[in-house]
């Protein structure tokens, strides 16, 4: 292993791989790459414990399109990960979100996100109590007054085949992985020159990346500096229908979209089974170990769902499961770019529960602004540490 680096990345699950890749894809860019991963079994990797979808439905325009950038790349990921013949498959089904909304502010909050999301061509629709009744028979609109539903380009995929796939192309491209954990960032005045090892090995790169999902403020905290990023904790839960609505919709060729009901709670089909999970009453950030899930959310969860539809009035746990979300608590989204001082720290944080599908968008613009000093596919500036520095928020109004 080499002691020196052009670029080391903290961090070497999906966000960390997807920087790596990115890079080391990039004619122009000609340095070396080196990650660093604490746990190569990424068994409490935000990334392996994420519900794994995709969406582009959000209210500002730049998460629009790092949504649907993230969609095409999903769909073309066989072909551009390929190594050595072997293509990696995400099993991607298309299966739409749908956002149920009860209230006069909720429908109207979904009416002005539509229009943002029809101005840059996303395949979405506004749909009334009928229509929803009609599209998808199970569910009760009594109470709806309006749905927005993605047609095409959303739906879910396989979360650690995501993360693989970048890992294999990376290594494959010349990025080297190291199991290790970084236990020191060594810092010159505004300048990052390398870290220190658990295993007493120091490191001297040109860059560093903070791709260390809810740990990203301790990492920022070995160089001295801030980033508003905190664990929370997120429970999951698997469950088996008595009587599965799945296959009972007349529209995508009888298959269910991944719904969010009004309440907060979501679900999705999972195979025969459906995914699902709810918003905390409490959301505490908690400890890095703290993996315990909050068994009580399912009781109100199952609530939610069985006011929602009468499939969901029977049905049977199978699984659980509890992750962190990077949380952002300025605002809920990912920091990207260079600090505003030490400009060789770069952040890749905060992506508070979005990381996984806004990892290819993320991971080309970080890699961008490496290699050239600038993000040119999507300027991301406006999700740059600067709004850190100043305290303001990046708006937006879709977060779940």
């Amino acid at each position: 292993m080499r002691d020196s680096y052009d670029v080391v990345i903290i961090g070497g699950a999906v966000i960390g791989s997807a920087v790596a890749y990115f890079l080391t894809a990039n004619a122009d860019f000609d340095g070396s790459v080196l990650i660093i991963e604490r746990d190569p079994t990424f068994a409490q990797a935000s990334t392996s414990l994420s519900s794994s979808s995709i969406r582009n439905q959000f209210s500002n325009p730049i998460n629009v399109q790092i949504g649907q950038f993230g969609t095409q790349f999903i769909r073309d990921f066989a072909d551009v990960m390929e190594v050595d013949g072997e293509k990696p498959d995400l099993g991607f089904h298309e299966g739409g979100y749908l956002f149920l909304a009860s209230g006069d502010e909720q429908a109207q909050i979904l009416r002005e996100n539509h229009e943002v999301q029809k101005s840059l061509g996303a395949d979405v629709v506004l749909w009334g109590p009928d229509q929803i009744k009609a599209a998808f028979p199970h569910l009760s609109v009594d109470d709806l007054q309006l749905a927005s539903y993605g047609q095409s380009g959303e739906g879910w995929f396989s979360n650690t085949g995501l993360m693989n796939g970048f890992r294999k192309k990376a290594r494959a491209q010349g990025a080297d992985y190291l199991v290790d954990e970084v236990v020191e960032i060594a810092r010159v005045e505004d300048r990052v020159t390398g870290v220190v090892l658990a295993s007493g090995q120091v490191i001297s790169c040109g860059a560093l990346v903070n791709a260390s999902g809810p740990r990203a403020a301790k990492t920022a905290a070995m160089a001295g500096l801030n980033v508003p990023v905190e664990p929370r904790k997120r429970s999951l839960f698997v469950f088996d229908c008595a009587k599965t609505p799945e296959g009972t919709a007349t529209v995508n060729n009888g298959h269910l979209p991944l719904m969010i009901d009004p309440s907060g709670s979501f679900c999705r089909p999972e195979g025969k089974f459906f995914l699902a999970g709810t918003v905390p009453e409490a959301d505490p950030a908690v400890d890095w170990d703290d993996f315990e899930v909050r068994h009580e959310e399912f009781e109100r969860l199952w609530m939610d769902l069985a006011e929602r539809s009468e499939a969901f009035e029977a049905i049977k746990l199978v699984n659980f499961w509890a992750g962190h979300y990077a949380f952002n608590t300025l605002d809920h989204n990912v920091i990207a770019g260079p600090h505003d001082e030490v400009a060789n720290f770069i952040f890749a944080n905060g992506f508070s529960g979005h990381g996984l599908q806004q990892s290819p968008a993320v991971g080309r613009g970080v890699a961008e602004w490496i290699t050239y000093g600038a993000f040119r596919s999507l300027d991301l500036t406006p999700i740059g540490y600067d709004r850190v520095v100043r305290n303001e928020p990046f708006l937006e109004k879709a977060v779940i």
